[in-house]
């Protein structure tokens, strides 16, 4: 390979990139609102459960039943109401989540020691946030009942019952439990693909549309060298956008990397040649832009955003879309940043996702070097 034919057309693909603003939107703006929409707005956290209540029995016990659970940080009591049928107004128009309905004499019976039910109703229109409400309120009332018998042998001087199974819960990796931590690493994933792959994926069908690959053809360029000089600027690109990433994830979100971050790097480059070669491969076999970018969203950006366990755990997934995933380059990389962000893992336990991401650039540079070889460079 000559260095000085690579520069060249390293020099020529940089010179249309900065001319063509369409180009450098995608390479930075669009990347940019990916972090803030995805920082402030995308969340996997449930919280402040709008909530609702009909108290029929007016006492002191229910009162202080809402009154905690308006407490509680799950659930936001935004108001209460005097029947059922406005319940199911609130429930119908989404402007509530749960309501919780509190019978009369619901205090008489907890004082006869008799069974005391309460209706709570869920919107499950979203199944998963119904799922997470449901087990916040079936152990907020756990919680209070507990505390509503210790409270009954305090008053009767009796000896507290202590539970013989009491189970420690300490949480590893995300303490916080907060959805953002993980959520903004993996957003580096689908900036490199778009980056790497859905740009790329247009640099030689555009030669092909424009009638310069004939020319193209006629010099003393190798297909190696013309595959690299087309990639550089966008490889150089790439990792500006994974380092302003990284520099916003810390200073706007507070999301430190736990791990070594020339490990981050290298991932990243790794990462980046084997988006970039895909996006040539589309480029090569398909020969027109408009092809290519619908092609390159295929299956690049929608398989990086849905089938990497960025987003959709893939244990939750059939099975054969299981098996596609162990294609998609992004289910690797993502591994490898959530061990170095949040699991502080070093190279010897991310080894085996550095080694299949260097295995698919290499498996993609011989396919493009096979594609321009057949097209007679």
């Amino acid at each position: 390979m000559n260095p000085v034919r690579i520069k060249a057309i390293a020099r020529k693909e940089f010179y249309h990139l900065i001319r063509d603003f369409r180009s450098l939107y995608l390479a930075f703006v669009i990347p940019l609102l990916l972090i803030l929409l995805f920082g402030y707005a995308l969340s996997l956290d449930v919280d402040n459960i709008k909530t609702v209540v009909v108290d029929h029995d007016r006492t002191y016990l229910s009162r202080d039943f809402i009154r905690k659970l308006n407490a509680s940080s799950y659930f936001n009591v935004i108001g209460h109401l005097t029947d059922t049928r406005a319940v199911t107004k609130h429930l119908d128009h989404g402007w509530t989540k749960v309501a919780v309905i509190i019978p009369p004499d619901w205090t008489a019976d907890i004082k006869a020691d008799r069974d005391a039910p309460m209706q709570i109703l869920l919107d499950g229109s979203d199944p998963n946030f119904a799922g997470i409400s449901r087990g916040y309120i079936t152990a907020f009332v756990e919680e209070y009942n507990r505390r509503s018998l210790l409270d009954f042998f305090n008053r009767k001087g009796m000896e507290k019952i202590k539970p013989p199974v009491e189970g420690r819960i300490r949480v590893w990796f995300n303490e916080d439990l907060e959805s953002r931590n993980f959520i903004l690493p993996g957003i580096i994933a689908i900036i490199i693909m778009i980056v790497g792959a859905m740009l790329t994926s247009l640099v030689i069908a555009r030669e092909y549309e424009n009638g310069t690959m004939e020319t193209i053809r006629s010099l003393p360029v190798r297909g190696s060298e013309f595959l690299a000089g087309k990639a550089i600027p966008y490889f150089f690109i790439g990792l500006i956008d994974v380092l302003i990433a990284v520099l916003m994830g810390q200073v706007l979100f507070g999301i430190v990397m736990k791990s070594s971050f020339w490990l981050m790097v290298l991932a990243s480059s790794l990462y980046l040649f084997v988006a970039l070669n895909l996006g040539l491969l589309i480029s090569v076999i398909t020969k027109s832009q408009l092809v290519a970018n619908q092609l390159a969203v295929l299956i690049t950006y929608l398989p990086s955003f849905l089938l990497s366990d960025f987003v959709f755990p893939i244990g939750n997934m059939p099975k054969i879309l299981e098996i596609v995933t162990y294609i998609v380059p992004a289910r690797y990389f993502i591994d490898i940043l959530n061990g170095l962000y949040l699991r502080n893992l070093g190279l010897n336990y991310l080894w085996p996702s550095y080694l299949i991401l260097t295995f698919m650039f290499l498996i993609l540079a011989v396919m493009n070097l096979l594609m321009l070889k057949r097209e007679g460079m």
